[in-house]
């Protein structure tokens, strides 16, 4: 009869089970560049006028908020979703940002004007750096890919939201 050996090797956790926020936080900006100006070159070319382009943009920039957001949740053991509003946009300013671009958004504003209006600023967004608007699409906004992202992230943490992207 042989015996049986038991192994100490401690079982390699996989990279789904590692937590976001404890990463580096550092972004390859060429690897963005690329991957987002295929994005915009993809729905581009599905799209007729720049309104379609855009809300284009913003659909897919929803369905990454949706599973980002779930990711988050699901890898960060002691977070909990919040069920505040401006909570929510604070860890949207915060965390969510610095996770996804590396850093803090430059703001988040309340509205004088209306109690139900809130401001997430960023004065140069990633997307908007690496793309040259041609001059037949002038008013081309690539940030509302980031607006769907804010957009999905609300919707699926139970937000009633409607976005919209200034330059």
């Amino acid at each position: 009869m042989n015996p049986i050996q038991i192994s100490n090797m401690r079982q390699k956790t996989s990279i789904l089970d590692k937590s976001i926020s404890k990463g580096k936080g550092e972004i390859n900006m060429n690897c963005f560049a690329l991957m987002f100006s295929e994005l915009v070159q993809y729905c581009q070319g599905k799209a007729h006028t720049v309104n379609e382009l855009q809300m284009r943009l913003s659909d897919l920039g929803q369905e990454v908020g949706t599973k980002l957001i779930d990711l988050h949740f699901l890898r960060e053991k002691n977070s909990k979703r919040e069920i505040k509003l401006l909570n929510m946009l604070l860890f949207i300013k915060s965390t969510f940002w610095k996770s996804f671009f590396g850093r803090e958004a430059d703001k988040l504003e309340h509205s004088n004007d209306d109690d139900s209006t809130y401001y997430i600023i960023e004065k140069e967004p990633l997307v908007n750096k690496f793309i040259s608007v041609p001059k037949d699409k002038g008013n081309l906004n690539c940030a509302v890919f980031v607006g769907g992202i804010i957009e999905g992230i609300l919707s699926s943490s139970g937000f009633v939201s409607t976005i919209y992207n200034h330059c």
